[in-house]
Parts: C-alpha cells; structure tokens; sequence
C-alpha cells in the first residue's frame, strides 16, 4: 500500500490535488503515529461537511480492523490536512453513532465502492469530522 499511496500523494502534489479517478475529492491527511510519534500521510477520500470541515470514513476497503491512521487521530487529534487550497489545520472528532449513519449515507451516495467495503466487514466503519482550528 505505500507505494500505491507514494503514487496518490505525488500525484496530488503534483496536479493541484487533482488525482486521477478521484478527481479533487482527495486530502492527504498527517497523523502522528499514536505509539511511534512519527509523523505519517495518508490520502483519503473526503467529502465537505460545511465551509471549515470534511469527513473522512476509516473504511481500511472493508477491513475487519480500522486503518492506522484512525487510532493515530484518536490519540493525537490536532491536525494538519493538505487540500487543493492548501494546508489546513484541523481537530479530527470520530461522530457519534446518529452523526455517524447520516454522514455514512453521505458516502454511499458519493461513492459505491463504500457499499462494498461495508458488505465486506462486520465492523462499523467511523466516520470522523476534520473541523478546522
């Protein structure tokens, strides 16, 4: 997955945040490593939540585990997010189960590839909510 997500991020960086077949519906998101502190990347699909926010879904394509970068945001949830305007601090919140079923409907509109990825676990997936600071 790292080379795959080398690819995404160049791309990103590269294009304006432009992504081949995501569009600009991409973030690179820098997480601090929960146990490590290392700073991490990853580009994630998000959808607007508002003018100072996005959501993100910790889908892993319907892993039965949650992606790293989940249990990084919850121990570190100050944030920095790279977007086609530019860099943007935000506090990561995982939403609560109401919050959580009407954002996730949000995801299966925008994408199907959502619907896969929950048919394929017998998690519940997060969603969390990047505010800006």
């Amino acid at each position: 997955m790292t080379a795959y997500n080398d690819h995404v991020i160049a791309e990103f960086r590269r294009n304006g945040g432009r992504v081949e077949n995501f569009g600009d519906a991409l973030i690179l998101l820098h997480h601090i490593g929960a146990r490590s502190g290392l700073e991490r990347i990853a580009p994630l699909m998000t959808l607007p939540d508002g003018a100072d926010a996005w959501l993100i879904a910790a889908s892993k394509a319907g892993a039965e585990d949650n992606p790293a970068w989940f249990h990084n945001l919850r121990a570190h949830p100050d944030v920095t997010i790279e977007t086609p305007s530019g860099d943007v601090h935000v506090t990561a919140r995982v939403l609560d189960p109401s919050e959580r079923d009407a954002a996730w409907r949000r995801f299966l509109e925008a994408s199907p590839g959502f619907g896969d990825y929950e048919r394929r676990t017998t998690r519940t997936i997060p969603v969390v909510r990047l505010e800006r600071r």
